[in-house]
């Protein structure tokens, strides 16, 4: 006979305090077999098997599973195709309910529908909930019902919204007894799956609540040790984004304003998933880029002569992270002074970040190309010169990513700023149709 379980299936919500989903799976009194798939249609797709994000991931799992353990039930980590799993705990067990929590991603979507399908043909009922984020799809929206395309007026309605009840944590941990009680199953390791571990680094897995006080004078400075560094623990959900929400409220409104930034390119995903492989404003897909491939991996491999941006893109290419104010100056570079298509810079973003989230990570490079909802002009073309005597004065940053800054052996700058601007104004006008 099988053992009769529901399942809680983790996905970017890798804790057991404050988890929806986790909660109504316990509540709900049937024994709760806690899984994870290191599914194959997305790590196949990765190229580097020393993937920092893979390793964040495996460690969480860990964490999780000794938790579990330590309460005499277990962690069920498998790998394959979510369907081909499916099955497998099918034949294992007698499942009666999965649950889990929302994911808004197009490939999840489609995977979700997919396996959703599969378990009503067997009469096993799922259910999803809202978890990663405090509003979502058109929680917030005008109020003719359309999606807002600007940030300003989303936020206003955003915070307007917010009160206790959506700030409120679900407490889990008073139904931790209705965890499955099984004997301790066996993770497998990162090679199991064909990856190599690597140090994702020393991360934050808190709030620094002196950083969050400070936010709003030191973010700018990437030389500063000035931002919370939770992005990843966002990104895949070993912190609560209600516990986060709540403590920047109390401690500085620009924090919250990034919580906010980060819901608007995750609704902008939701309601024009275009965006995925587009431009978000149509006409800015008639541009016609350069795509040079050499000034490109010069770009990639932190040697353009251009100080700032080498030293973001030898700290994104080393650690898995870039200050983002460093962000947006290299995107600015490669889409407006290289003339390369934002697309191959969010797709070398999307490779490299630890914290890499599709939402944000499409809208930042579309805010630099200009094709983005709410984006800079397309005339605005940052400097890195001034860009640098206003965030890194001291080049303490650039210094320690470039340390052959004062030396001749450092490499001659691959454009003229000042002539790569007027060809990018040039190109775009005519782009837009906008005439020159």
């Amino acid at each position: 006979m099988l053992p009769t379980v529901s399942i809680f299936w983790f996905r970017r919500d890798l804790r057991l305090s404050d988890n929806a989903g986790l909660y109504h799976a316990l509540k709900a009194g049937i024994p709760v077999l806690p899984i994870f798939i290191f599914d194959t249609e997305i790590l196949n797709k990765l190229h580097e098997k020393k993937d920092k994000r893979v390793t964040f991931i495996h460690k969480a799992l860990a964490r999780l599973h000794q938790h579990l353990v330590a309460i005499g039930s277990t962690l069920l980590v498998m790998h394959g195709k979510p369907t081909e799993c499916y099955e497998q705990l099918l034949e294992r067990y007698d499942v009666k309910a999965v649950y889990t929590n929302h994911d808004y991603e197009p490939y999840a979507l489609g995977r979700d529908r997919e396996i959703g399908v599969m378990l009503e043909e067997k009469g096993i009922e799922i259910h999803t909930y809202k978890d990663q984020v405090i509003f979502e799809r058109s929680e917030v929206v005008k109020d003719n019902g359309e999606p807002y395309t600007v940030y300003t007026p989303y936020s206003k309605k955003w915070k307007a919204k917010l009160n206790d009840f959506y700030l409120k944590p679900y407490p889990t941990h008073k139904y931790m007894g209705n965890f499955y009680q099984c004997e301790q199953l066996a993770m497998p390791t990162l090679s199991d799956i064909g990856f190599v571990p690597t140090d994702p680094g020393s991360l934050p897995s808190d709030l620094d609540e002196t950083i969050a006080i400070h936010y709003d004078k030191t973010r700018d400075y990437p030389a500063v040790n000035g931002t919370t560094r939770l992005g990843v623990h966002l990104r895949f959900g070993t912190v609560s984004v209600r516990q986060l929400a709540a403590q920047a409220m109390s401690l500085n409104p620009v924090l919250l304003n990034e919580l906010v930034w980060r819901e608007f390119y995750m609704a902008i995903l939701w309601h024009y998933p275009h965006v995925v492989n587009g431009a978000f404003k149509k006409e800015y897909d008639n541009i016609i880029w350069r795509n040079n491939e050499h000034e490109f991996a010069a770009w990639c491999a932190g040697q353009t002569g251009f100080p700032i941006i080498d030293a973001g893109m030898r700290q994104l290419n080393e650690t898995g992270y870039m200050h983002n104010r460093v962000r947006m100056i290299v995107a600015s570079f490669l889409t407006k002074d290289l003339l390369i298509d934002w697309r191959w810079g969010e797709a070398y973003f999307a490779e490299k970040l630890l914290d890499y989230d599709l939402s944000a990570n499409n809208g930042g490079w579309q805010w630099a190309a200009g094709s983005g909802c709410d984006a800079a002009p397309y005339f605005r073309v940052f400097n890195p010169l001034l860009q640098t005597q206003k965030f890194d004065p001291e080049l303490k940053y650039i210094r320690q990513w470039v340390p052959e800054y004062d030396q001749l052996t450092y490499v001659r700058p691959i454009v003229a700023h000042d002539v790569a601007r007027d060809r990018c104004l040039k190109v775009y006008k005519e782009g837009l149709g906008k005439g020159v």
